[in-house]
């Protein structure tokens, strides 16, 4: 076995195509180059002109297209969900992510209904300043005081969490603490994530055996399902006691998610299973896009900041000329959107390090693509959005240099790019209906973490990308904090 696998890694070193191995396919491509699959498909998809026919083990049907070309898979009818992406993403149930139909078009309806209530945008910015002044500010006044270094990747998960459940469950965990206590729900959605990504890339029978002997990736994920669905369940139970006492009214006037989601699924979803099942498939994939896709977005737009000083300093030019005197206070979202040099920033980061690193596609009809691939109804596609921010074809020869400016128009406003070059928010009817709220959220944490602090990666810390759904950093953020001097 030893001597085969020198010989794959041999092999596989010398040439950017995977070898396609009689019977294994190109699995031992993956499997020398599994500590950087990302990384790797970007590879191969540069070289083959950004759409390429990955060969699984002939035993396996597991054969993938892979591409990155943002026309790909534009006939949205056409690409449902399917059978085959519910049972990579059951953990979700029926949820928005998993859904179609029917039920899929019920569950727009209801969230959009609710993001679009006019007193969200005030909740959703009350609860993040409230976090951010009495959770993340203390903690790393705190950190800089004691000149230690600090991982901010694990911050922003306790910060995010902590502000999702606040929003969606009117429940505050309060794992952003001084102390740093154990909250297993935290950790939980990472290890599911990471196991996520493997059912991509591995055959069923293989995951299907982690999963009959509990080992590996899937106990992880079995275990992780567990600690959420209790957490979940745990919260539900006890706010639906305290709704019991408190009248309608007074939950209008307050504005309250949960409540609201609540009487929705009563009223709209009650003929499509266990209203209380549903309720929870509806709540976790709220918390997986409200959570996780926002903390690793801040995560990576301060890695992307302590190597670039001078977009740091642009940064803070721009906060001083549009808050002027109430800087370093809470602002509105008007002002948010003035600060157009930010959102520049923002856009770039996202565009090299997109939250959700890939998506997963099979059409229901046969179709050919741009590229001129036929594909037919067992055809897996799989859209690289990580790779599609590295490709020439995409975003030009500089699409590799971090450059605020590619998103700032002639006359100094937003560029604004279609959502099939920037598929960061997703595309067509099932674009991310949370986009501005989690720009205007983004854009309060950030412009107080800088206003606030200098940030420097500590030395000789790598930062490379976790094989994870959601785009994490293996080994975290590692930094040093300095706090500035007025």
């Amino acid at each position: 076995m030893s001597i085969l696998m020198f010989m794959f890694r041999y092999l596989n070193k010398r040439a950017i195509i995977p070898t396609n191995w009689p019977v294994l396919g190109m699995i031992p491509g993956v499997l020398v180059n599994s500590h950087r699959v990302l990384d790797y498909m970007t590879e191969i998809l540069i070289h083959t002109g950004g759409t390429f026919m990955w060969k699984g083990p002939w035993f396996a049907k597991m054969n993938i297209l892979i591409t990155s070309d943002p026309l790909e898979c534009k006939n949205f009818t056409n690409y449902p969900k399917g059978d085959e992406f519910r049972k990579i993403f059951e953990i979700l149930g029926d949820g928005i992510i998993n859904s179609d139909g029917e039920l899929w078009e019920i569950h727009r309806k209801v969230t959009m209904s609710l993001l679009k209530h006019p007193k969200y945008p005030s909740l959703l910015e009350e609860i993040t300043w409230n976090k951010v002044e009495n959770g993340l500010l203390p903690i790393l006044d705190s950190i800089c005081g004691q000149g230690v270094e600090v991982d901010l990747q694990e911050i922003f998960e306790r910060f995010t969490f902590d502000t999702a459940c606040k929003i969606i469950l009117d429940h505050d965990p309060k794992s952003l603490s001084i102390n740093f206590p154990y909250v297993a729900c935290v950790k939980a959605f990472s290890h599911a994530e990471e196991a996520l990504l493997q059912r991509h890339i591995a055959p069923r029978s293989f995951w299907k055996l982690q999963q009959l002997f509990r080992v590996g990736n899937e106990k992880k994920l079995s275990d992780a399902w567990k600690t959420i669905d209790d957490f979940l369940y745990t919260c539900l139970a006890q706010k639906q006691i305290e709704y019991t006492t408190m009248n309608c009214e007074q939950q209008e006037k307050d504005f309250l998610l949960l409540p609201t989601i609540l009487r929705e699924i009563k009223d709209k979803c009650g003929i499509f299973g266990d209203p209380s099942k549903l309720l929870r498939d509806t709540l976790l994939s709220l918390m997986l896009a409200g959570k996780d896709t926002v903390g690793s977005a801040l995560s990576w737009f301060c890695y992307i900041l302590a190597k670039n000083p001078n977009v740091e300093d642009k940064i803070l030019e721009e906060l001083y000329a549009h808050l002027g005197a109430n800087v370093g206070e809470r602002w509105n979202a008007k002002e948010l959107r003035e600060m157009i040099y930010l959102h520049g920033a923002l856009c770039e980061s996202l565009r090299l390090f997109p939250p959700v690193s890939l998506n997963h596609k099979s059409p229901s009809q046969p179709d050919i693509l741009p590229s001129g691939h036929k594909v037919d109804q067992n055809t897996k596609i799989v859209l690289s959005y990580y790779s599609m921010g590295r490709m020439k074809s995409v975003w030009g020869e500089d699409c590799m240099e971090f450059k605020p400016e590619r998103w700032i128009a002639k006359g100094g406003g937003i560029k604004h790019e279609p959502s099939y070059k920037f598929a960061t928010f997703g595309a067509g009817p099932r674009s991310c209906l949370g986009k501005e709220m989690a720009f205007s959220q983004l854009k309060i944490v950030l412009a107080m973490i800088i206003y606030h602090y200098h940030i420097e990666l500590v030395e000789g810390h790598c930062v490379l990308p976790m094989d994870s759904m959601i785009l994490q950093m293996k080994d975290g953020l590692k930094v040093r904090l300095t706090k500035r001097k007025f």
